[in-house]
Protein backbone atom coordinates (compact mmCIF):
# COMPACT_ATOMS: atom_id res chain seq x y z
CA UNK A 1 0.00 0.00 0.00
CA UNK A 2 3.11 2.51 1.06
CA UNK A 3 4.36 1.93 -2.62
CA UNK A 4 0.81 3.07 -4.21
CA UNK A 5 0.57 6.17 -2.27
CA UNK A 6 4.21 6.88 -2.57
CA UNK A 7 3.90 6.66 -6.63
CA UNK A 8 0.75 9.02 -6.68
CA UNK A 9 2.38 11.16 -4.93
CA UNK A 10 5.53 11.14 -7.44
CA UNK A 11 3.16 11.71 -10.19
CA UNK A 12 1.39 13.88 -9.04
CA UNK A 13 4.39 15.91 -7.99
CA UNK A 14 5.88 15.54 -11.39
CA UNK A 15 2.89 16.76 -13.29
CA UNK A 16 2.49 19.64 -11.14
CA UNK A 17 6.23 20.62 -12.10
CA UNK A 18 4.95 20.35 -15.63
CA UNK A 19 3.83 23.84 -16.42
CA UNK A 20 1.26 22.66 -19.13
CA UNK A 21 -0.37 20.59 -16.91
CA UNK A 22 -0.05 22.62 -13.63
CA UNK A 23 -2.48 24.77 -13.53
CA UNK A 24 -5.57 21.99 -15.44
CA UNK A 25 -4.63 19.50 -11.90
CA UNK A 26 -4.55 22.71 -9.78
CA UNK A 27 -8.02 22.95 -10.67
CA UNK A 28 -8.75 19.61 -10.49
CA UNK A 29 -7.61 19.19 -7.19
CA UNK A 30 -9.33 22.60 -6.08
CA UNK A 31 -12.42 20.98 -7.33
CA UNK A 32 -11.83 17.54 -5.60
CA UNK A 33 -11.95 19.01 -1.89
CA UNK A 34 -15.19 21.42 -3.15
CA UNK A 35 -17.03 18.61 -4.19
CA UNK A 36 -19.79 16.46 -2.44
CA UNK A 37 -18.07 13.36 -4.21
CA UNK A 38 -14.79 11.95 -2.01
CA UNK A 39 -13.31 8.68 -2.01
CA UNK A 40 -14.55 8.84 1.49
CA UNK A 41 -18.06 10.73 2.20
CA UNK A 42 -17.43 14.07 4.06
CA UNK A 43 -20.55 13.41 6.22
CA UNK A 44 -18.52 10.73 8.08
CA UNK A 45 -16.94 13.17 10.91
CA UNK A 46 -13.41 11.90 11.31
CA UNK A 47 -12.68 9.50 8.13
CA UNK A 48 -14.36 11.73 5.70
CA UNK A 49 -11.97 14.32 6.18
CA UNK A 50 -8.91 12.48 5.98
CA UNK A 51 -8.60 12.15 2.46
CA UNK A 52 -9.09 15.99 1.67
CA UNK A 53 -6.81 16.35 4.21
CA UNK A 54 -4.00 14.36 2.75
CA UNK A 55 -5.01 15.73 -0.81
CA UNK A 56 -5.02 19.38 0.44
CA UNK A 57 -1.28 18.76 2.04
CA UNK A 58 0.33 17.10 -1.00
CA UNK A 59 -1.24 19.91 -3.01
CA UNK A 60 0.35 22.48 -0.93
CA UNK A 61 3.27 21.23 -0.26
CA UNK A 62 4.21 20.62 -4.03
CA UNK A 63 2.74 23.73 -4.63
CA UNK A 64 4.65 25.39 -2.28
CA UNK A 65 8.20 23.88 -3.69
CA UNK A 66 7.64 24.92 -7.10
CA UNK A 67 6.67 28.82 -5.72
CA UNK A 68 10.22 28.13 -3.93
CA UNK A 69 12.18 26.88 -6.53
CA UNK A 70 10.95 29.88 -8.56
CA UNK A 71 11.61 32.46 -6.30
CA UNK A 72 15.15 30.96 -5.91
CA UNK A 73 15.66 31.03 -9.68
CA UNK A 74 14.59 34.39 -9.64
CA UNK A 75 16.85 35.69 -7.15
CA UNK A 76 19.67 33.90 -8.32
CA UNK A 77 18.99 35.13 -12.14
CA UNK A 78 18.50 32.28 -13.51
CA UNK A 79 15.61 32.21 -16.48
CA UNK A 80 14.19 29.18 -17.88
CA UNK A 81 13.71 31.44 -21.33
CA UNK A 82 16.89 33.10 -21.28
CA UNK A 83 19.26 31.79 -24.16
CA UNK A 84 22.23 30.11 -22.74
CA UNK A 85 25.66 31.68 -23.25
CA UNK A 86 27.74 29.33 -23.59
CA UNK A 87 25.71 28.20 -26.89
CA UNK A 88 25.25 32.07 -28.88
CA UNK A 89 27.24 32.55 -31.49
CA UNK A 90 28.26 36.20 -31.64
CA UNK A 91 29.08 37.91 -35.20
CA UNK A 92 31.14 40.86 -34.86
CA UNK A 93 32.09 42.61 -38.13
CA UNK A 94 35.10 45.20 -37.47
CA UNK A 95 34.43 47.73 -40.76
Amino acid sequence: MNSTVQSFYDWYKRTLEHPKYRWLLAGATLLYLLSPIDISPDFIPILGWIDDAAVASIFIAAMSQIMLSGLTNKRSGLRSDAPDAAKTTVDVDFN
